[in-house]
């Protein structure tokens, strides 16, 4: 037990020499770059949704901050009217008086919370909204270099971050501003020299939360990129449950979890222990404030230069100027954590979507298939090409086949011919409009995808086939499904097509999952037709049944094919053979096997169902 109540600490201590280089590098980074104000003001276009519920809100505001003033101001006067001078003519009126503005007081508080909810909950929809929207507007590199999960973690746990801290931060920041105005004003004009004396604890108090705030910012941000990091390494494991538990590597991923987490409760420690400094001043300061009142207000009252209602009212509201300060103090630390978790977001918001910059773009219509390669050269990172100078011609209703060891640059060609990713030299062209000129929604609408890896979505059978063409009928769904051969199984399933699946396919092999794929694509109907290992998934006798419904489905379309197994492939108008991202070879099966050059030594070292 004395060891786990150690490790929070340990975390702080055990720290490598560089780690703390690296933090203190990032920190300096981050101070220079981080602007406060501007994602406030970010957060503030998002609460603008709601301008009229958020006047009324300040409007409750500052009715409850006058009523809370107002009240110890008439206690105060009682005491010298009726106590003070034993009086009672008029005291039972005031009760009255009291007692309704305490009322009042506390009906304003709670319209102001109840209305601020609904404008909360508002704002973190447009944002959760507007975030999740533009994700899907972001080219595909941008989430090859991020987690799956921290980015799941910025839509659900920093957004939620910004929702708690609107909920309980905007009111009281507001009221404690209003609050300690009006609070100053009013001892100002009861004492200025017991005003002075109380505010002398305000640069206890500047210092006092420099040194906190200092440390906590940092903390509660890195606190929040932990937790990212978390989520992603948790998403990353649940959905690769099968190869963890194929290799035995469950301790394994557990010491890699635990270790995060401590990462996690370290940073999370440390920061709610730098926080948790400020109540404690603040009830420090509290006491202090009312002493130096209590003690210089007695004296004062004492040689008559106050009166008792006075020192009353004026502790009174000593209190409540300390109060909005600490209010201010423990919200300000809130408030971090909030534009930390918005900064996250607004980091995504900030990156460029891929259809931004589309406005000179064109749309293509009446599209023949006809598909160009010149001189294109691609890489993923900086340094190497992943293909090099690829020259091509193919014309419309051809197949085309890419063949090639693992790593020539097969599925590469497909990804420039979507515009998943941009060439880096050179220009592909459909009926002789280069690409880059196209709109990539309209671009993407003339082309049909069945992909190595079959995806399905949280839905029946009718919506994940339906997906390829969301206005198609149960009828055309029907048909596409059989002539992808996909019927007859979709038949045995408990409700048919109205069979629930999720994203694994419970309940259906992964060759049932291609096979939908497929469906997909035949309901798409697309000029372009691209088949990325198509039947990969789909064993001999059911590859055997969807050949005639492919070659069917490629009649009067163009479509490029790319398969391991040669046999697949070997009908195709044109083969490409790559190599180390270069086309080496061209031409049919029959010519390629004449030529007796690599495509020859691949069929031949493991014949027709060459596995290349």
């Amino acid at each position: 037990m004395l060891n786990e109540m150690k490790r929070p600490f340990q975390y702080k201590k055990n720290r490598t020499l560089n780690e703390k280089v690296k933090v203190k590098t990032q920190t300096k980074q981050k101070a220079k770059t981080r602007n406060y104000k501007q994602t406030l003001k970010r957060i503030w276009q998002f609460l603008s949704y709601n301008k009229g519920l958020l006047y009324l809100v300040l409007l409750m505001v500052l009715i409850s901050s006058f009523l809370g003033l107002l009240g110890p101001f008439l206690v105060g006067m009682a005491i010298d009217k009726y106590i003070v001078t034993k009086s009672s003519d008029g005291f039972i009126t005031l009760l009255f008086v009291l007692a309704g503005i305490y009322a009042a007081y506390s009906l304003s508080l709670w319209f102001q919370n109840y209305w601020m909810i609904g404008i909360a909950q508002n704002t973190v929809f447009e944002m959760r909204t507007k975030l999740f929207k533009h994700l899907h507007k972001l080219p595909i590199p941008f989430f090859d270099k991020r987690q799956h999960g921290e980015l799941m973690s910025r839509i659900t746990n920093d957004i939620e971050n910004v929702s708690s801290t609107l909920n309980s931060s905007v009111i009281q920041i507001f009221s404690s501003i209003l609050t300690l105005i009006g609070t100053v004003s009013v001892m100002l004009w009861l004492s200025p020299l017991l005003t002075l004396l109380t505010l002398t604890i305000v640069p206890l108090m500047y210092l006092g939360m420099k040194w906190i705030t200092k440390r906590t910012g940092v903390l509660f941000k890195e606190q929040q990129r932990n937790l990212g990091e978390l989520n992603g390494f948790i998403e990353e494991t649940i959905s690769g449950q099968r190869i963890i538990k194929t290799f035995s590597q469950e301790r394994m991923v557990s010491d890699e979890f635990i270790e995060k987490a401590e990462r996690l409760r370290g940073a999370g420690y440390w920061a709610q222990t730098y926080s948790g400094f400020i109540p404690k001043l603040m009830n420090f300061l509290n006491n202090l404030s009312f002493a130096i009142i209590a003690g210089i207000g007695g004296i004062l009252a004492l040689k008559g230069l106050i009166s008792i209602g006075a020192i009353v009212i004026f502790t009174e509201y000593a209190r409540q100027f300390t109060r909005p300060l600490n209010d201010l103090a423990n919200q300000f630390n809130t408030l971090l954590s909030a534009i930390a978790g918005a900064e996250r977001v607004f980091e995504i918001l900030d990156e460029e979507d891929e259809l931004e910059n589309e406005s000179g773009l064109r749309d293509i219509s009446n599209v023949r298939g006809e598909v160009e390669f010149r001189d294109v050269s691609f890489s993923y990172e900086e340094e190497g090409n992943t293909v090099r100078n690829i020259n091509l011609h193919v014309f419309p209703g051809e197949t085309a086949a890419f063949v090639g060891p693992t790593g020539a640059g097969k599925t590469t060609m497909i990804n420039l011919l979507s515009r998943f990713y941009e060439v880096d030299s050179g220009s592909i062209l459909i009926d002789g409009h280069p690409i880059s000129e196209i709109k990539k929604e309209n671009l993407r609408k003339h082309m049909g995808y069945v992909l190595q890896d079959s995806f399905l979505f949280q839905g029946t059978v009718m919506e994940n086939i339906r997906y390829g063409r969301l206005e198609a009928t149960d009828e055309e769904v029907v048909k596409a499904a059989k002539m992808a051969n996909a019927h007859s199984f979709i038949m045995k399933l408990p409700n048919q097509y109205n069979t629930l699946l999720n994203q694994d396919g419970n309940g259906i092999s992964q060759g049932q999952k291609q096979l939908l794929s497929i469906a997909r694509a035949f309901l798409a109907n697309p000029l372009i037709l691209i088949l990325d290992e198509a039947t990969s998934s789909i064993d001999t006798i059911t590859e055997l049944k969807i050949q005639d419904a492919l070659l069917e489905l490629m009649k009067g379309r163009t479509s490029f094919v790319i398969a391991h197994r040669l046999n697949t492939i070997q009908n195709a108008d044109r083969i490409f053979v790559l190599h180390e991202g270069e086309l080496i070879e061209e031409g049919t099966h029959e010519s390629l096997l004449k030529q007796k050059g690599f495509y020859y030594h691949l069929h031949g070292q493991t014949g027709e169902k060459a596995n290349v």
